[in-house]
C-alpha cells in the first residue's frame, strides 16, 4: 500500500490533500512534531527525526509518496526566509536520499508553488507548461531553485518520479488569518466584520481563482498517474482555466451578501510585482482526465459559510471570556 506524507499539512492545500489522501484509502504520515519553520536548528532535528520514521513505515516493494506544500513565504517574501525554506528542503532530499529502504522502493514526490509569481512577468496571452517561466520576486526565483532540486533528486534517484506542480490562485476556508494573501478570504472576513476592503490591482485585473479542494484533488491524481514513470519529472499548472475579474469576484459577494462590500482601492508596491491578465492551460500529463471543478459561485458560499461560523464562534468564545 502507498504511504503519503504531506508536508504542510496544517495549511490551506496541506489539509486539502490529506482530506484527498484520505477518501482514496491512502495510508498517512504525520510527524510526532509540528515543524517549527523559524528555528533552523530545531526544524532540521525534526526533519531528520521524522524521515527516519516515515522510512520505518514504508515496506518495499510497497510505494512512497511525498507532497511538499510547506514553507511560510509568500510573494513579499524577503531573501531570508526564502533562503531558510531552501535550506530545509535540501535536508529533507539529502536525508531521504540517506535512507536505503526509501530508495530501494518506487518514490514520488508533488512539489507545490505559485504559477502565478512563476510566470508573473509573462507577456503570453494564454499560460501553459510550454511558456518560459518570468519571475520577478525572490519567492519565485527561489521556488524555481527549489524546483531545480527535485528535479536533480528524481534524475538521481532512478525509483524516484517527480511533480512541479505550479498551482494558479487558490482558496478555500481555513486559510491562515496572519498570511498576507488570499483575497477571497479577505473580501470574506472584512464584509462580516463590516470593514473596508482594501484592494490593490485595478478591477479589470483577471485571475484564475481554484477551490482548494480542486487543486488538491488535481495534484494528487497527478502524482499518482507520474508514479508510474520513474525518474520522470513533469511540471503542470493546476488551475480551474476559467479567467475571472476582480469586477466579477465583488459582484459575487455582492450577490451573497445582500449588500455592497466597502472597497477602498489603492496602489501597492507588490501589485507591480503581478500580471495584470492570468490565463492558464495545462497541456502536460492531457490522459490525466480533468474533473469538474467547483463553481466560483459555490466556492465563495462555502467560503463565506465557514467564515461566518468561525466568526461567530471567535465573538461567542470572546464573550465566554469575558464573562468568566
Amino acid at each position: 500500500m502507498t504511504i503519503a506524507w504531506v508536508l504542510g499539512s496544517g495549511g490551506l492545500l496541506g489539509t486539502a490533500m490529506c482530506r484527498v489522501l484520505r477518501r482514496e484509502g491512502t495510508e498517512r504520515f504525520f510527524p510526532d512534531e509540528r515543524f517549527s519553520w523559524v528555528d533552523g536548528l530545531g526544524l532540521d532535528n525534526q526533519i531528520a527525526a521524522a524521515v527516519k520514521a516515515f522510512a520505518s513505515r514504508v515496506e518495499p516493494p510497497g510505494p512512497w509518496q511525498i507532497y511538499w506544500a510547506a514553507g511560510v513565504g509568500t510573494m513579499g517574501s524577503a531573501r531570508e526566509a526564502m533562503a531558510s525554506e531552501t535550506r530545509a528542503l535540501t535536508q529533507l532530499l539529502r536525508l531521504l536520499e540517506s535512507e536505503p529502504r526509501l530508495m530501494s522502493a518506487p518514490g514520488a514526490i508533488a512539489f507545490a508553488s505559485s504559477a502565478g509569481a512563476i510566470y508573473a512577468g509573462t507577456k503570453d496571452a494564454v499560460i501553459t507548461e510550454h511558456t518560459s517561466p518570468a519571475p520577478t520576486t525572490t519567492y519565485a526565483r527561489e521556488k524555481l531553485l527549489q524546483e531545480g532540486m527535485i528535479r536533480a533528486f528524481a534524475l538521481a534517484n532512478p525509483k524516484s518520479a517527480a511533480l512541479l506542480a505550479r498551482i494558479s490562485t487558490i482558496y478555500g476556508p481555513g486559510q491562515a488569518a496572519g498570511k498576507q494573501q488570499g483575497l477571497l478570504t479577505h473580501i470574506a472576513r472584512c464584509i462580516l466584520r463590516n470593514q473596508p476592503i482594501q484592494i490593490y490591482v485595478p478591477y479589470d485585473t483577471i485571475r484564475d481563482y481554484i477551490a482548494v479542494d480542486d487543486a488538491a484533488a488535481g495534484i494528487v491524481n497527478a502524482l499518482n498517474l507520474l508514479s508510474r514513470s520513474p525518474r520522470a519529472t513533469v511540471i503542470k499548472i493546476i488551475a480551474s482555466e476559467r479567467p475571472t475579474t476582480i469586477a466579477e469576484i465583488v459582484s459575487v459577494f455582492r450577490r451573497l451578501a445582500r449588500r455592497a462590500p466597502r472597497i477602498v482601492t489603492s496602489a501597492s508596491k507588490l501589485s507591480e510585482l503581478y500580471s495584470r491578465r492570468v490565463q492558464f492551460r495545462s497541456v502536460a500529463l492531457p490522459e490525466c482526465a480533468k474533473a469538474s471543478r467547483q463553481s466560483l459561485l459555490v466556492g465563495i458560499s462555502q467560503l463565506m459559510a465557514a467564515e461566518r461560523s468561525a466568526f461567530v464562534q471567535s465573538r461567542t468564545s470572546s464573550t465566554a471570556f469575558r464573562n468568566s
